[in-house]
Order: C-alpha cells, then structure tokens, then sequence
C-alpha cells in the first residue's frame, strides 16, 4: 500500500461516522476519494479545539496546521497532509479555504464561544463550514459562481442546524452559540450556556435561528435548481436530509427536557435514491 492509499483509506474511515457519508459515497471515486480527505483534515483540526486541552497548547497545534498547509501548497506536504496533494492539484483547492477552517476552530479555543452577536456567528459559519462547502463544490465540478453561493448558503444553513440540534452537547463544554439578538429578543439575558438552554422563552430564540437557516436552504436550493443535476447529487443530499432534521426540531420545539434530534435512516435512504441516479 503506497503512502497516498494509506491517507485515503484513513480519510475513508474518519468519514465513515459522519452523516454525510452516504451522502459522499455517491460519488466517481477520484470526486469521492478528495472529499474523504477533506472531511478528513476539517475533522483532525476539529479534535483540535474541541481535545479539551491546556489552549497554548491547542493554539501551537492549530498553527502547526497553518504550516503544514502552507508546505502542502510550497509543495512539501507533510504525512499528514500528503492524502490532500494530489485533490490539492486535481480540483484546485484554495489556500484560503483551508486556512479558514483552521481559523474557524481557532474561535473556539481562544475563548469559549457564548452568544455571540450575529456578525460573530455569521465569521464562525462562513469559516468552519462555508470555507468547506468551497472546497467540496470545486470537487463537484461546479462553475465559481454558483458553487461559490452554494457553499455560502448551504455551509450556514447546515452549521445553523447542527448549533440547533447541539444546544445541550455544547452547553456541557462551556459553548453557546445562539446569538445574542436573538436571546435578547426571548428576553433571555444571561450568556452562560447552562442558563440559557435550560430557560423558559428558549424556543423563540430557536426560532429565529431556525428561520435564518430556512432562508440559506431555500437560497441554496434556488442555485442547486440552475444547475447540472450531477454537480449537485450530493449537496442535494445534504440539504434534504439536514432540512428534514431542522423540521422536526422545529415541530419538537426546544424546551427542555428535549431529545436530541436524529436524521431518520429509512428517510435518508429515500433522499438518496431520489437522488443516486443521474
């Protein structure tokens, strides 16, 4: 096994606990195999900020990162990141796309994040999961324009869904991602995360984020419709099955005690075959 199958086959193995991995295994091998290593560098540098370690030592780990990247594009990647070169080439990934990730997690461990005010949390959207979506869209084989508002779109759309679902998840490390305007106008004033998900008015504080991320699913689902139906197949995916979740967290509601909100397989099978076949 050469050294690039050894990354892909742990790339694989990271994707394979994600909920877009079903998602991802639709597609020709070489489109699917790049994603797998993206998925899988967005994972490791995740682990970063979320290890629970001394923050030093996450912030040295995170600009190790920014090296490797940057020797990754000098054209000396490290084994880390010698899974990405070739996609690197391929489908022209950006810099700045991975850069972002890396500055995205970076939010969260300079400082716990807690009700960050819109344009705050609009920058951690736009760098943890939009900066994806720009890589992956590039993979797809969509022209820059479109792809480029589809990542915008769709990125925030899901990360606005996953703080949804993940309210008492990260109120456990400390994190509260509602943002600010919103629990002000639920009249819910602390920011401490405990209080704020526990509080009686947090279902319209939900609500509002809810509506935002309905807006960048039906913007995202306006540029998937002008385009090729291959380029789209799996962002397709993705946005159906995240849509599905956000309809049941909002017909659930919010207030506590609340289970936590699955995307149903029986569902997700269908969305796939709907979708699986050019």
């Amino acid at each position: 096994m050469t050294i690039s199958d050894s990354t892909t086959a742990v790339a694989a193995r990271r994707a394979s606990g994600s909920s877009f991995y079903t998602a991802m295994r639709i597609l020709p091998r070489e489109r699917r195999e790049a994603i797998f290593e993206i998925y899988s560098f967005c994972r490791a540098v995740d682990d970063v900020a979320d290890d629970g370690g001394a923050r030093d030592a996450r912030l040295e780990e995170l600009a190790q990162w920014r090296a490797d990247v940057d020797a990754l594009y000098a054209g000396a990647p490290p084994p880390r990141l010698q899974g990405l070169a070739g996609p690197m080439r391929r489908f022209g990934l950006r810099r700045e796309d991975l850069l972002a990730i890396v500055d995205g997690m970076e939010m969260d461990v300079l400082a716990d994040i807690r009700a960050p005010d819109f344009a705050t949390l609009d920058l951690y959207c736009d760098r943890v999961a939009s900066a994806v979506g720009r890589l992956c869209v590039r993979v797809f084989g969509m022209e820059p324009a479109p792809g480029i508002a589809l990542a915008h779109h769709l990125g925030r759309a899901l990360q606005l869904t996953n703080i949804l679902r993940d309210l008492d998840e990260d109120a456990g490390i400390g994190r509260l991602y509602l943002p600010r305007e919103a629990l002000d106008a639920a009249g819910i004033a602390t920011s401490n995360p405990n209080e704020a998900v526990s509080h009686p008015n947090l279902d319209r504080a939900c609500a509002v984020v809810a509506e935002r991320a309905r807006r960048h699913f039906r913007e995202a689902d306006s540029v998937m419709r002008d385009c090729p139906r291959w380029t789209v197949r799996t962002p397709r995916i993705m946005a159906e099955a995240y849509q599905s979740m956000l309809d049941k967290m909002v017909a659930q509601g919010w207030s506590p005690p609340r289970q936590r909100v699955r995307i149903n397989r029986l569902r997700l099978v269908w969305i796939l075959l709907r979708h699986a076949i050019v």
